[in-house]
């Protein structure tokens, strides 16, 4: 079974995790690309996670709502809501190839908009952002990549920092018709 990212404290317990503090989703920084990541990577692996939102977004929060919504989300009841209306498991989604990335966005309801990623450019940048990584550490064609990526809202970036949002998913829900 894969792990899941170390940096975030949480407690596993067979197909569910908790996160053991809120995550920080402000945008701020590192810490928001490190919960985003966690995130990502729960729903990658078919997990049910519970968590708390820590901080207020500097930007769409609902540009999350392919990750399950937190259980709490400070100062913003409506948001909170609309996140939870809003949710379904898949909205967001990548699948690799041979030197590409499909991606299939759904969270928009009744829009489904399918992106592939086969520039060297832009399929470098999604990769290497699936860890978060400091903006001032990409050089000037992934930096461009970065800013239609963003443009596209498949990557968060905020606070000097970014990380690929969509998940590679690997377990579905039974029965996956459901998606």
């Amino acid at each position: 079974m894969s792990a899941l990212p170390g940096t975030v404290p949480h407690r596993r317990s067979g197909r569910r995790v908790e996160a053991a503090v809120p995550l920080d989703i402000s945008g701020a920084g590192r810490a928001t690309a490190e919960a985003v990541r966690f995130l990502r990577e729960c729903q990658s692996l078919g997990l049910r996670v519970r968590w708390r939102a820590a901080g207020t977004p500097s930007y769409d929060p609902l540009v999350l709502r392919h990750l399950p919504p937190p259980a709490e989300l400070p100062g913003d009841p409506a948001t909170l809501a609309a996140w939870r209306a809003e949710h379904t498991h898949g909205a967001l989604h990548h699948r690799r190839g041979p030197d590409f990335v499909t991606v299939l966005d759904r969270r928009q309801r009744g829009t489904a908009v399918r992106l592939t990623l086969d520039h060297p450019g832009l399929l470098g940048t999604f990769l290497r952002l699936l860890e978060p990584t400091p903006v001032a550490a990409l050089d000037p064609v992934e930096r461009e990549a970065l800013t239609l990526l963003a443009a596209e809202r498949l990557v968060l970036a905020g606070g000097g920092w970014a990380v690929t949002l969509p998940p590679r998913l690997r377990q579905w829900p039974v029965p996956c018709t459901a998606i």
